[in-house]
């Protein structure tokens, strides 16, 4: 009796906690790569999920994005699914990167993320379509797929990485919400950006450009702000689409500062 009454149970109640599908430990295959899911404590299994999908950087991995306290604190302790993909690497050794330019002797990239999240919308349910992000390397990247592939995403977050040359000019569509901060001492990828072999880290200045075109925003913000021991902001509300551009400045340098990822989840939530 006491074994059909507990068998009942597990039947009718919910489920405490959904196993992870896609663990760092065994990466889901995808788009020919791999990615990682961390779940929100206590999903129920069914629940659709807001979805950020975040880029590691140049010659990180995927378990860097994974291990980032901030991420897990601002977007997966508060409901939020985190997908978590792999750069590729040329060769064995070779650091793992993203290409953030169109490269036809480099991996599809954009087909790869693309399939990543088709892969993951199968696994877990999403709310909505999905915030691209991503830091430095994988922050271009994310300007990249925003992009090419801007109806696709709801948003896009990108911390010390601007839209790489050469790319699509004018971009087809771009995501209707930016959140862009970059330290001001910032070396490893320039405001004004740099040249690096055959390709060029791009202009912070000419990427925002780029998304107000796309979203018919007015040059000049509508509000700005440098207040004393505050990053310096500026804020584009106006936008025609009904999108908006967050652009943050910390005068550090190449990095992630603290707060930045309740910063990001603040502004998703238009607070």
């Amino acid at each position: 009796m006491r074994r059909w009454i507990m068998a009942a149970l597990a039947l009718i109640a919910p489920a405490a906690a959904a196993e992870t599908p896609c663990p760092v430990e065994a990466p889901c295959a995808a788009g020919g790569g791999e990615y990682a899911l961390v779940l929100p404590e206590g999903w129920d299994g069914a629940a659709p999920l807001p979805a950020l999908v975040f880029l590691h950087g140049h010659n990180s991995d995927m378990g860097s994005t994974l291990r980032m306290a901030s991420l897990r604190s601002a977007f997966v302790d508060q409901g939020w699914l985190l997908i978590a993909p792999r750069g590729a690497r040329q060769q064995e050794g070779a650091p793992r990167r993203w290409a953030g330019v169109q490269d036809p002797g480099w991996r599809d990239d954009r087909a790869f993320l693309l399939a990543v999240i088709e892969d993951a919308a199968r696994r877990v349910p999403l709310a909505g379509k999905p915030v691209i992000g991503g830091f430095s390397a994988g922050g271009s990247m994310a300007w990249m797929m925003s992009c090419l592939e801007g109806a696709r995403f709801s948003a896009v977050i990108s911390v010390a990485g601007a839209l790489r040359q050469p790319n699509p000019s004018p971009c087809p569509a771009m995501a209707p919400r930016a959140f862009h901060l970059h330290g001001f001492t910032d070396a490893q990828v320039p405001l004004e950006g740099r040249a690096i072999r055959d390709w060029r880290q791009g202009s912070v200045a000419k990427t925002l450009a780029k998304f107000r075109r796309a979203n018919r925003c007015r040059d000049w913000p509508e509000a700005i702000s440098a207040e004393p021991g505050e990053w310096r902001s500026r804020a584009w509300t106006g936008c025609e689409t009904g999108g908006d551009l967050l652009y943050l400045e910390h005068d550090g340098g190449h990095g992630l500062p603290p707060g930045w990822a309740e910063a990001a989840a603040r502004w998703l939530a238009k607070e």
